[in-house]
């Protein structure tokens, strides 16, 4: 049976008690630690660097999820791969030769991610999926959490897993943004494979039973 990985997203932990929050993730059910790096250009937010990378890989039991939501990723592979990130996600938008940003992600020891804004079609990745690992959809506009969830996202799963199929590649499907009870289970029906959760998680009075929740639902 398929079990869908659970990957909070540390954009909405508590800064002032960050070493709380990741070690909450490490002793829940979630699967893996989800970051989001923005430069403040590709979109218009910043969040953090490498320091705080840093702090965190320094708690961290599980894996390191990185989403980058920057220009020139390839600058900062082998930075994150030194960092100790398991997933590093480009996106699509920001690469001009991904199918090189790829080879030097999984040259680095990790696995290699692509993200993809919702107006971007999944059918732009027909000649690159079988050397990406995880496909992070976003069902929000990057940038900011606590929006509200695309539903045009359940189209693009199902998009993205014929796709998947059609070309025998084993790449995962993870979904970035809006996730909730509500529409978790629907989610995982459609072909995700792993859920980004990040204020309804951190925003919830019990974090750890959030994540176990989500966990349930998918199963």
């Amino acid at each position: 049976m398929k079990q869908t990985k659970i990957a909070p997203s540390l954009l909405a932990a508590d800064f002032g008690n960050l070493q709380r929050d990741v070690e909450m993730v490490n002793t829940s059910d979630a699967d893996w630690h989800h970051i989001d790096i923005m430069d403040g250009v590709f979109v218009p937010n910043i969040s953090y660097g490498m320091p705080v990378v840093k702090a965190i890989a320094k708690h961290a039991t599980k894996p390191l999820d990185v989403h980058l939501m920057i220009v020139d990723p390839d600058r900062y592979i082998k930075t994150f791969a030194d960092l100790g990130a398991a997933v590093l996600s480009v996106h699509y938008e920001a690469c001009t030769h991904l199918h090189r940003t790829l080879q030097a992600i999984k040259a680095e020891g990790m696995k290699a991610g692509v993200a993809l804004n919702p107006h971007t079609n999944i059918a732009l990745l027909e000649d690159t999926i079988n050397a990406i690992d995880v496909v992070c959809l976003m069902s929000v506009n990057p940038g900011f959490g606590g929006q509200s969830f695309i539903e045009n996202t359940y189209d693009k799963i199902k998009a993205l897993k014929a796709l998947i199929l059609r070309k025998g590649a084993n790449t995962l499907i993870e979904i970035d943004g809006g996730v909730s009870s509500e529409n978790a289970k629907a989610l995982v029906d459609a072909g995700a494979d792993i859920l980004v959760a990040g204020s309804f998680v951190f925003n919830s009075k019990n974090p750890t039973a959030t994540i176990s929740q989500l966990k349930e639902i998918t199963k």
